[in-house]
């Protein structure tokens, strides 16, 4: 990582260890061997773990499935269709955007550290790294400006763009990947220095969402945030691309008061894209009563539901397969999965529950997607028990925690009993399970790859859902086969069974729905 400070300036190369001098030795010879040295906060240097390699965020086992994931056809067709990069015999100076499409992306990464450790700063650059590689780019540097705040015009002052720009030209990339939201004029003035597209973090997640949806209610979540992103962030050709509508002629019939410039071409973008957004929360809309029916059905029927809730990329598909074999698709990628899948499990004693697997959380979440895939997140919402996983292989599991709790709070799910869900324990510090086993109380260490804790968390569900609260002692006569069938379905759960010569006498605990359909066969005094 090449860490840039506005107090201190890079070390002389004497004054460079050999490691040091073999790692800037090895960038330049195009490896992937991330530069060692970093500034310290005081502007001396420290030794730090370079942003560049294989991103943090994204998990460094070798085996990416289990047996319990099944055929996995979903990621087969996923990966069918694969860029490869260093094929383009194109020149260097592609300005085209359908063009620039169409390769691999080469790509700068750029963030501010303003609060915080540099460990944070570089953690949230590694998460970035692994969203631009998620979304198919070739990461090739990351700075990191040691700043106070933003600045207004170029996010990173004009000095400091100045030497991203140097930087770009010397890496080839033709993309720049900020790890905030920028401002319109600060993408503006920043491409302006730089000479190379700049798009910000907001961007490029709605990218990977827009890759990833594949039920028409996603696509059609994913393109109202990016149609809501994209209206104060159009870019026009002023009045050259005007609607003139002067005098009688042409038929325009419009007279005095009509002539001048008229409407332009970006005033007319914004038109369209405004009645495409409503066109969008119609159909939304429309699509919102199917859902609510469902959970209506399953609240009328009194099932209880567990939604599976967390980080992106922290095993929460893996764990459905794992706890329904449901087939649900698995990739080491962030956002891989974004339609939520439900189904059916059932506890040790047979009360049944549903299990519903959720799009994925990040820092920073747009606040486009969260309004777009409110009717999804009312999943976690209306749930009776959230199982939050937690990827403690990752380098900072409590700012995961932190950023998911905030977006539970933004759908008002923060009164839904949780359990955290410790999961990869398998690839983790130990010493960093046991600090989050004394920070969360209610917690099950997990590995959904090796099945570690699975018992223990099955057993946690069982203890947390819902369960049948009235007790009810029964004689059903036995050509009442249909009770007891029933008996044995979800909505009860038997404390003993009998038969006896009048009929099958049974002690049981059902739900108040099933308990008024079985008051006729009550002997309760």
């Amino acid at each position: 990582m090449t860490n840039q400070q506005n107090s201190g300036s890079e070390p002389a190369a004497q004054d460079m260890s050999p490691e040091e001098i073999q790692a800037v030795i090895d960038r330049i010879l195009a490896k992937d061997v991330p530069a060692k040295n970093a500034a310290a906060a005081d502007g001396s240097r420290a030794d730090s773990k370079g942003v560049l390699g294989k991103a943090q965020a994204i998990s460094q086992l070798a085996e990416e499935h289990s047996t319990f994931d099944g055929d996995q056809q979903d990621l087969e067709e996923r990966r069918a269709l694969r860029r490869t990069a260093g094929l383009s015999t194109e020149l260097e100076d592609v300005t085209e955007v359908e063009y620039r499409q169409l390769r691999l992306e080469r790509v700068v990464l750029a963030g501010l550290w303003s609060e915080g450790t540099l460990a944070d700063a570089e953690n949230s650059l590694r998460e970035l790294a692994a969203l631009a590689e998620t979304a198919g780019s070739e990461v090739l540097d990351g700075l990191v400006q040691r700043r106070a705040k933003p600045d207004p015009g170029t996010f990173l002052g004009a000095g400091k763009a100045l030497e991203l720009k140097d930087v770009v030209m010397s890496t080839g990339a033709d993309t720049v990947v900020v790890d905030a939201e920028l401002a319109p004029s600060q993408r503006r003035g920043l491409e302006d220095i730089v000479k190379v597209k700049v798009i910000d973090r907001t961007a490029l997640i709605l990218d990977i969402f827009a890759q990833h949806a594949k039920s028409r209610e996603g696509k059609a979540q994913v393109e109202l945030a990016q149609l809501e992103y994209l209206l104060p962030r159009l870019r026009g050709w002023g009045e050259s691309m005007s609607r003139q509508a002067g005098g009688q002629v042409g038929g325009a019939g419009a007279g005095m008061g009509s002539r001048g410039p008229g409407e332009t071409k970006i005033e007319l973008d914004r038109r369209r894209i405004r009645t495409r957004m409503a066109k969008l929360r119609r159909e939304i809309a429309a699509m919102k009563p199917a859902r609510e029916t469902k959970r209506a059905n399953r609240r009328r029927n009194e099932v209880p539901s567990v939604a599976i809730a967390g980080y992106t990329n922290a095993g929460k598909s893996s764990l459905l397969n794992r706890l329904t074999d449901a087939g649900v698709l698995v990739e080491n990628a962030l956002f891989a999965t974004l339609d939520p899948t439900v189904r059916k499990a059932e506890t040790s004693d047979g009360v049944g529950y549903t299990l519903a697997d959720t799009v994925g959380f990040v820092r920073s979440l747009p606040t486009q997607l969260v309004e777009a895939f409110r009717s999804t997140l009312e999943e976690v919402a209306d749930a009776d028990l959230i199982l939050h996983v937690v990827d403690v292989s990752h380098p900072d599991p409590e700012g995961q925690i932190a950023a998911v709790r905030s977006v539970f709070a933004e759908v008002d799910a923060r009164k839904v009993p949780e359990i955290i869900v410790l999961n990869k324990a398998d690839a983790a510090d130990p010493f960093v399970v046991e600090r989050l086993k004394q920070r969360e109380p209610r917690h099950v260490v997990v590995s959904a790859r090796t099945g570690e804790g699975i018992a223990e968390l099955l057993a946690a569900i069982s203890e947390s859902i819902p369960r049948p609260n009235v007790k009810m002692q029964l004689l059903v006569p036995y050509h009442r086969g249909d009770l007891i069938s029933k008996l044995h379905d979800s909505d009860a759960e038997i404390l003993s069974l009998d038969h006896e010569e009048g009929g099958t006498r049974a002690v049981v605990m059902v739900r108040e729905g099933l308990a008024a359909e079985l008051e006729s066969f009550s002997t309760d005094d």
